[in-house]
């Protein structure tokens, strides 16, 4: 890259659907000949995409905001938190720019208003498969934008809208890119992943001269034949997702299930405006366990919701046991701005979330340490992360990056970072095995 070409530095924040966000973004910017740098020093300007869907993640994005206003002081913010324009404008009157979430052309505009473009964008520069924020044997692939859900404690459908399908040949396309480019697991998100396809009626396109429908199962499906891990995120419950799990069970598609449960009691469930029924979820888990004995569920739970009873927590807690959930996130409840759920009575003290927060924890980790015994003389593949002292850092199936445990594999053997390795489990605790090379 040229000495004189113009330096962005840029902060991404949030979920890996923001990440992906900014990877579009950062692809824009490098193919036009920008040159992304780490420093504020060297920024002529700063792009920040912001989280804004609790308060702690308001917080930090507000934090980061401040900080390089402070140290730079030419800030473009962009991101869910820039749907509030008029908060950000009140707070920090200098933003050169704001713009709301998955905005890469508003973006770009000004960019181009405030840092113009080089005369000659060194398209070369830029990999086919773009630029990534994540390690080079991993990427998420974002199906859709936005949500037909209403829950009573989220704005993301006000931030990002309702749900809008990617084509499932620019989907796939997407996918053959990133793994003719290296990857080895990519990882399917979006807000509703089981509704994909919902808003274009299952539109019929054509892939490699074959017709598929734009629904969650043609996806899968044709993910599935790509020869790397898939890994199924943010997936809603809803029959047709029976369908998927005999796939799993061929070793077609990972055997990982994220399903974001967040309760198992119906009075929370319908304040939540969540749909679901514990009895019929538990079915279909103990149904999909039957065809799929392998299959990891991962979830996510909210405490102390206003009007949670003891009685409720208690049924949360008697699912988790009963489901079986092998990785869990527990959050407890907080208001966040534009949400219906701020006006629900019964809003709890602060101790009592904490307090049903701790035990869900205890409860979930003892969940997870059984369920973790019994990988204890298998036989595992995992994908290798990075090395330390004691040797190497990997991932199963059963484990998400960031988000999940890890393996962690002596030394005994030379292995390389970003290629599968087949492992016998030694040991395991609360969260993590501990294993040998083969």
């Amino acid at each position: 890259m040229s000495a004189s070409s113009p330096k962005i530095g840029f902060v991404s924040l949030g979920c890996p659907k923001a990440t992906v966000d900014s990877e579009q973004i950062l692809t824009s910017l490098q193919s036009e000949g920008y040159q992304s740098v780490a420093d504020y020093e060297e920024a002529d300007l700063v792009v920040i995409n912001t989280c804004g869907f609790i308060d702690a993640a308001i917080d930090e994005s507000m934090q980061a905001i401040d900080e390089a206003l402070q140290e730079n002081g030419r800030v473009i913010v962009t991101g869910c938190l820039g749907a509030r324009a008029d908060r950000l404008r009140e707070s920090f009157p200098d933003l050169l720019a704001v713009t709301g979430p998955h905005a890469r052309d508003e973006v770009m505009a000004a960019v181009h208003q405030h840092l113009p473009a080089p005369h000659n964008p060194f398209l070369d520069l830029v990999p086919k498969q773009g630029i990534r924020l994540t390690p080079r044997h991993y990427a998420y692939l974002k199906i859709s934008e936005g949500c037909n859900h209403s829950c009573s404690f989220c704005i993301i459908p006000s931030m990002r809208g309702k749900l809008v399908s990617r084509p499932i040949d620019d989907v796939m396309r997407e996918a053959e890119t990133l793994v003719e480019a290296g990857i080895k697991e990519l990882l399917v998100i979006s807000q509703d992943t089981s509704a994909y396809g919902v808003d274009v009626k299952y539109g019929l396109r054509l892939w490699q001269g074959q017709p598929l429908q734009t629904r969650f199962y043609d996806l899968a499906k044709a993910l599935s034949t790509l020869g790397v891990w898939i890994r199924l995120h943010y997936v809603y419950p809803y029959p047709h997702v029976d369908d998927v799990i005999p796939l799993m069970a061929d070793g077609q598609l990972l055997p990982y299930l994220d399903i974001p449960f967040q309760h198992a009691s119906p009075s929370v469930l319908k304040a939540m405006k969540r749909p679901g029924s514990r009895e019929r979820v538990l079915e279909r888990i103990q149904a999909w366990r039957n065809i799929c004995p392998e299959l990891v569920l991962r979830s996510t739970f909210i405490v102390g919701f206003p009007g949670e009873t003891e009685k409720d927590f208690e049924q949360l807690i008697e699912f988790i046991n009963e489901a079986g959930i092998d990785h869990a996130g527990c959050f407890t409840y907080s208001d966040v701005e534009g949400a219906a759920a701020n006006e629900l009575p019964g809003q709890l003290p602060e101790h009592i979330k904490q307090e049903r927060y701790d035990e869900f924890m205890l409860a979930q980790q003892a969940i997870s340490q059984a369920r973790l015994q019994r990988r204890i003389g298998s036989e595992q593949i995992v994908l290798v992360e990075d090395q330390d002292e004691q040797g190497y850092i990997a991932r199963s199936y059963a484990d998400a990056p960031d988000i999940d445990g890890l393996t962690y594999i002596d030394n005994t053997k030379a292995l390389r970072i970003g290629d599968f390795a087949r492992v016998t489990v030694t040991e395991t605790d609360a969260y993590d095995c501990y294993a040998s090379a083969l």
